[in-house]
């Protein structure tokens, strides 16, 4: 059993995950026209999400956060593989949240991704308070994805 399968159960459980709120309209990054106020996620992150995004929306404030396209939501709880690869993404466990992903796709480094910006780095700080990591900062590439840190 994995670290992940220890601390979380079972990927794709769902009585595992529940909703998130999030204080501020996030719009789907697949259709902008769609936006939502939760998040499906794990159990166990979903103070550490509602205290990040609280976090959020103090810092930024909702005018920035629609102009730095924070709040384009690329997704959370996804029961899928990694893209590309045979073991399964944290995603499925709801312990992984992606945000602007047209502006920062999977293979970009920080040359490319919004993220890798200096008006994002409070943002990152945010979600690294919480227990999670980017994967941007760590490995330079998917800087629209944060996980719990495991």
């Amino acid at each position: 059993m994995t670290k992940v399968e220890n601390k979380y159960g079972k990927a794709g459980d769902e009585s595992n995950l529940v909703y998130a709120k999030v204080p501020f309209k996030l719009k789907l990054s697949w259709d902008a026209s769609v936006s939502v106020d939760k998040v499906k996620c794990h159990k166990l992150v979903k103070t550490d999400l509602e205290n990040i995004f609280k976090d959020i929306l103090q810092v930024y404030g909702l005018d920035k956060i629609e102009k730095l396209g924070i709040n384009l939501f690329g997704g959370c709880y996804n029961y899928r593989n990694m893209r590309g690869g045979t073991k399964l993404s944290m995603h499925s466990w709801g312990i992984a949240i992606d945000l602007n992903p047209e502006n920062n796709l999977l293979r970009w480094g920080k040359d490319k991704a919004v993220f890798a910006k200096p008006e994002y780095k409070q943002l990152i700080d945010i979600f690294y308070k919480h227990g999670w990591i980017n994967l941007g900062v760590e490995k330079n590439y998917d800087w629209m994805h944060f996980e719990k840190k495991v």
